[in-house]
């Protein structure tokens, strides 16, 4: 029996026919290797049939999801177990349906009994069930074998080679003897790096071939897992006079049963290198449409055909070294540490490649009603972008719960050598936000400073049909990779430029008129001069702007050579990589133990602050208090950023009983500093209670050196001022100030009263409610010849 259609599963359960059943030997071992946790466990069994797995879980105390994608099964199931206790009986194709109605918490056992080797891309299942596993679960496989099977039956079993690969990976894997039943208990992370495999020499001169990267209505691409004991892409040697597209069509139907029309297979890259010393140059070719069914036409090469999840290619074994190379053409990144190739990429015009799971569409949705519910997608083109832009396809080396995660949390998609990221697909939230304020309309052309392809093409989903977006990126690898993913997954409309964003966008890509909107994606300590002037009169600049080391997003709006603040929102990005990649001045005090970090960019004199630091400390209440649901990253370091002449930040960087101040270890607060004096804010509880509500803390300042006790007035008194004028009791609510910017060198008489903050490029005034700072007079000429 080897039933590969649906309806055929549904006939042999309507028919009353059975499997095995669940012997005395099985349920021995299933008792002793799995025992139920304390306090009760989580089971999932994998294609149930008529249940008597399932109830047999139930009763050694596991709470059990049964799954089966035949109704007959299941109906059987429920009359059989009806009296059962502690099982769901669920209608589940575990192979190609959305796992939605799976539980959302982790499993202690998943369980496929008998199922195995009726499931065709058992690397991703095996993968995905892995993933559903708690720390310490147990995924079981209970399967005949084939050499105990007759020749005519040997298509419900495994052979040795299928149970080492499925065993590979896990941190255990123990086999078991049931009556001829192989048990495998596999425990702990099933993931077995990828690295980039050869296969044995060969006897040319040069090699030639092409590769067929092929994927499915799911996004997901098709591997071969080779008598190699590697998984290969389709593909094989050119022959005569035929060209790459062609051979590599010519190869996928003969190794998968798969039919693809030459016109849509795209040659996109070729690759340049060796093998054992023999040159090797292979097409990468990309196939958009096929049709066929899956099957394996060469056995004496390849054991089966699967198709894989994009995000678990880093984790899938042995890969052939041209199909590793030739899958990062397509996806960059989604497997690591591969060997040099020399790449030469073809401009190919093809079309999106469709794909995507049931599931992705349902994790977007909620994504996006998450997005709105918070209030930060207002507008119905902002939400529909939300809705309907591909995120995962951007992240593919992340699972969907993590690419479709609506919280504050970023997909860091590329990190230096130190480890810091340093680029990254934002929070949802905050795109939408930024996005919105942007107050973009159909036919709009927008720059993007900082790449990645989906904040991009959320924009060209909210401007179409006509707009378009040039997005800049300093980063050659991110260039390619935003080029790549927009033509697999995008609109046409994105136009990705390596270049250094605080140059602007190259001329040619600039609209008469300049950009309706711009948009920055990382941490700006200035803002570039270009952005003001390719920006249209009345458009508007929405970007990151670090104040005092405290990072914004605020949208400008352009009239003249002033930018003009008209929305705040509270932000972190990854830091600037160009010209304007700045090093922050810094101090350290106290052999390392302290460091003041001066984040408008002038270091003040430190003389005198090592004996003051070791001297007595002068401390100040604010009377000013927060409860537990107030904010301490709000306003209040803003306000004290623009408005105090010598601020700084002092950073710990051991614990408050082994140092001098009462600022917790790696964390820092807001300071300033005189002679050979200092003076820093924090807070200390004042309330307590098993309730949060119940808590509370006050502002106090604490200072050193002569001068300490001005300086703690000095923050004293503008930590009360914020208070009375600034600080709301909704956290949202607190009053932004009046900001605008103006070239550097604006003379002072020309700027309006506020605070100035200066930066190389531009300057900052602030005018906060309640504070008065008088405008800058005109230097007359008596003061000049004076």
């Amino acid at each position: 029996m080897t039933y590969t259609a649906h309806d055929e599963w549904e006939q042999h359960f309507s028919d009353g026919k059975n499997f095995r059943q669940l012997g005395e030997r099985e349920r021995e071992l299933l008792a002793k290797h799995t025992p139920v946790p304390d306090g009760g466990g989580r089971a999932l069994d994998v294609g149930c049939g008529t249940g008597e797995l399932a109830a047999y879980l139930a009763s050694l105390g596991y709470t059990v999801d049964a799954v089966d994608f035949a109704d007959s099964a299941l109906a059987r199931a429920r009359e059989e177990h009806g009296d059962v206790e502690g099982v769901r009986w669920l209608h589940l194709d575990i192979e190609h349906d959305d796992p939605a109605p799976l539980h959302e918490e982790a499993y202690d056992l998943v369980t496929l009994r008998l199922v195995y080797a009726f499931v065709q891309d058992r690397g991703r299942v095996v993968h995905g069930l892995g993933e559903r596993l708690r720390d310490g679960g147990t995924l079981v496989v209970i399967t005949p074998v084939a050499e105990n099977m007759p020749e005519e039956r040997r298509g419900i079993a495994l052979d040795e080679d299928e149970i080492a690969v499925l065993a590979a990976g896990w941190e255990t894997a123990e086999r078991l003897d049931a009556d001829g039943l192989a048990v495998l208990v596999l425990r702990g992370p099933c993931h077995a790096g990828t690295r980039a495999v050869e296969k044995r020499p060969t006897t040319g001169h040069a090699l030639t071939g092409a590769l067929a990267v092929v994927t499915d209505d799911a996004g997901r691409v098709l591997l071969g897992r080779s008598r190699r004991g590697m998984l290969e892409l389709p593909g094989g040697k050119t022959g005569g006079a035929e060209d790459f597209a062609a051979a590599a069509v010519r190869e996928l139907a003969e190794e998968t049963g798969l039919v693809a029309d030459p016109a849509d297979a795209h040659v996109v890259t070729m690759l340049v290198d060796d093998s054992h010393g023999i040159p090797r140059l292979t097409a990468v070719v990309r196939v958009t449409s096929w049709t066929g069914t899956l099957a394996n036409g060469e056995p004496e090469l390849f054991d089966r055909w699967e198709f894989f999840d994009l995000h678990t290619l880093a984790c899938v074994g042995p890969v052939f070294a041209p199909a590793a190379s030739a899958l990062d053409v397509v996806w960059p990144g989604v497997i690591p540490d591969l060997p040099p190739v020399v790449s030469y990429p073809l401009a190919v015009d093809r079309p999106p490649v469709p794909g995507e799971s049931a599931e992705a569409v349902r994790l977007r949705r909620a994504m996006a009603e998450t997005v709105i519910g918070g209030g930060w997608a207002l507008s119905e083109p902002v939400r529909d972008a939300l809705r309907t832009v591909p995120r995962h396809r951007f992240a593919p080396e992340v699972d969907l719960a993590d690419a479709y995660d609506g919280s504050d949390r970023a997909v860091v998609t590329r990190r230096d050598e130190t480890g810091t990221a340093i680029s990254s697909v934002s929070a949802a939230w905050l795109q939408a936000r930024m996005i919105e304020n942007l107050g973009l309309a159909p036919g709009a052309i927008v720059f993007e400073a900082g790449s990645g392809g989906y904040n991009a093409e959320l924009i060209a989903h909210i401007t179409a049909p006509d707009g378009r977006v040039v997005t800049v990126d300093i980063d050659p690898w991110v260039v390619r990779r935003t080029r790549a993913f927009t033509t697999e997954a995008g609109s046409g409309r994105v136009t990705a430029v390596e270049a250094d964003a605080a140059l602007g966008a190259p001329a040619h890509l600039v609209p008469r008129g300049g950009f309706d909107g711009s948009m920055i994606t990382y941490n700006c300590w200035d803002i570039a001069p270009a952005w003001r002037e390719q920006l249209a009169e009345g458009g508007r600049l929405v970007l990151p702007l670090e104040i005092g080391g405290y990072t914004r997003a605020i949208a400008f709006e352009r009239r003249g050579e002033v930018l003009y603040a008209r929305g705040w929102t509270y932000c972190g990005f990854v830091r600037d990589q160009g010209q304007q990649a700045r090093t922050i001045p810094i101090a350290s005090l106290l052999e390392g133990g302290l460091t003041l970090r001066f984040e408008h960019g002038t270091a003040a004199d430190t003389t005198g602050l090592e004996q003051a630091l070791r001297g007595p400390r002068h401390e100040v209440a604010t009377g000013v208090t927060m409860g537990a649901a107030d904010s301490y990253f709000g306003s209040l370091q803003l306000y004290a950023a623009t408005t105090l002449p010598t601020f700084c930040r002092l950073a710990a960087h051991q614990a408050p009983d082994e140092g001098v101040t009462v600022i917790g270890k790696d964390r820092d607060a807001p300071a300033i500093v005189g002679d050979a004096s200092l003076a820093y804010l924090s807070h200390v509880q004042t309330k307590d209670g098993d309730r949060p509500q119940d808590k509370a803390w006050e502002w106090v300042v604490h200072a050193f050196g002569e001068q300490g006790p001005e300086l703690a007035e000095q923050l004293t008194t503008t930590v009360r001022a914020w208070d009375r004028h600034v600080r709301a009791d909704d956290n949202d609510k607190h009053a932004d100030p009046v900001l605008t910017v103006y070239p550097a060198g604006t003379p002072d008489h020309l700027l309006p009263a506020g605070d100035v903050v200066d930066k190389d490029l531009c300057r900052l005034v602030f005018r906060w409610p309640g504070r008065d700072v008088p405008r800058p007079r005109p230097v007359d000429a008596t003061d000049a010849s004076s």
